[in-house]
């Protein structure tokens, strides 16, 4: 096939695929030992980012944009009238090892439309992984997109040679999809993601016993949701995290605030799209429930549906929840530390080894890198002078915080709001 009529293919091909974020390669670890092309290491591969933070390192694409499901939300639907488009198996190899020997790539992250049914449509993204492996030597890294109803045997054999796999479960609720993509059903995407649980938690107990056991999907699995499609709020959005990552052992959740592109009276009208800050306080409750401690129902409630614009997650926590500072920070523990806002993961570390030494005041916190902008009012410490919330009210807290803010998002409240308004 001509040049030209691949390089529209990919123009086509890469611009379906920009919906999908769920393309992060942390976690995987793929040795070069038989000098073969690429090194997938145990942080990842080389990225670069957009100024929003999405991962542009990968070569980025469907399969195809062919696709037997019509869903309200999806530009591949097949009512949609677009120009359509679909590699054949050999040519997305191709593709991947000549962008990879340009250096224009650092791995492959795929994609498709489902065409004819899930285990023809998986079975081409299986081959492409394979011949990139077995007959290319291929070391870096392959994130496939399982494709909802697959086999058990495909998914096996795709987390053969994938890093990560991931299968978007598209709406945060059962009825929302059924509302939005009335075709599919919420089980085949469950049937794929309970597999590749299922063949890593094996995987890693036959690995204690032999040490040969082929890898299986080292990256782990991930998921993506798209929100604001289907009107959940936040505290439904967060649930359905919650349950995904204690259910099915995931690495991430990714949230794609939903860009209006057809006229349908079950969505948002075009031109009310998702704000990129209710992404970034999702993506915030997300790391608070991942790495500091935090249950969701802790950061959302039935009373409390929704994420703050004006102030992160944990900030919100804490004013909602005053009656638990100020927190000393020479007594307090590792987890209460950690519910402080201003104190990061590396700040916690640092304040809980240098206490061992001395009482810590608070010239002694600056010198550490701690954000004392918020953490001085909620917390306590060795100083005789310097700052304290001085009975200020949450409100009051809150007011100052944001007035002092250099985020482009601050936002000055007037003293007439409530404080969860």
């Amino acid at each position: 096939m001509s040049f030209s009529r691949i390089q529209e293919k990919l123009k086509i091909l890469a611009d379906a695929a920009k919906y999908d974020v769920s393309c992060s390669s942390s976690g995987s670890k793929r040795a070069n030992k038989n000098k073969g092309l690429g090194d997938s290491s145990g942080m990842g591969i080389c990225h670069t980012y957009t100024e929003d933070g999405r991962c542009v390192s990968l070569l980025k694409i469907l399969l195809t944009n062919f696709c037997i499901y019509d869903c309200a939300y999806c530009v591949t639907r097949k009512s949609n009238d677009i120009k359509r488009a679909a590699f054949t198996v050999q040519e997305v190899v191709d593709l991947t090892i000549n962008f990879y020997r340009r250096n224009y790539i650092e791995g492959l992250f795929l994609s498709s439309g489902i065409f004819k049914n899930a285990d023809y449509t998986m079975e081409r993204l299986v081959a492409i992984a394979k011949k990139l492996r077995l007959e290319e030597n291929f070391n870096g890294y392959i994130h496939l997109k399982s494709i909802p109803g697959a086999s058990d045997e495909l998914m096996r054999e795709a987390g053969l040679y994938a890093d990560r796999l991931s299968v978007n479960i598209e709406i945060p609720t059962k009825s929302g999809l059924k509302l939005l993509a009335p075709d599919k059903n919420h089980h085949d995407f469950i049937k794929p993601m309970t597999k590749v649980k299922n063949e890593i938690i094996k995987y890693k107990s036959e690995k204690k016993l032999i040490k040969s056991t082929p890898k299986y999907a080292p990256g782990g699995q991930s998921t993506q949701m798209i929100i604001g499609a289907s009107g959940e709020s936040d505290f439904q959005i967060m649930a359905t995290s919650n349950h995904f990552y204690k259910n099915y052992n995931l690495k991430r959740v990714y949230y794609s605030g939903y860009v209006p592109i057809s006229y349908d009276n079950r969505l948002p009208q075009i031109g009310t799209e998702v704000p990129m800050l209710r992404e970034n306080r999702l993506y915030q409750t997300d790391w608070l429930m991942r790495f500091y401690g935090f249950e969701f129902n802790e950061i959302l409630n039935t009373q409390h549906q929704n994420l703050d614009l004006d102030v992160d997650p944990k900030l919100s926590w804490a004013l909602r929840n005053i009656h638990l500072f100020p927190v000393n920070i020479n007594t307090a523990d590792k987890r209460l530390l950690l519910r402080v806002p201003g104190l990061g993961l590396t700040s916690v570390n640092k304040i809980v080894n240098a206490r061992k030494f001395r009482q810590l005041n608070f010239e002694h916190l600056k010198k550490l890198g701690v954000a004392l902008n918020r953490a001085k009012y909620f917390i306590e410490c060795a100083s005789m002078y310097g700052y304290t919330h001085q009975n200020l009210t949450p409100l009051q807290i809150k007011t100052n915080i944001l007035n002092n803010s250099t985020s482009k998002f601050r936002k000055t409240i007037s003293p007439q709001l409530t404080l969860f308004s």
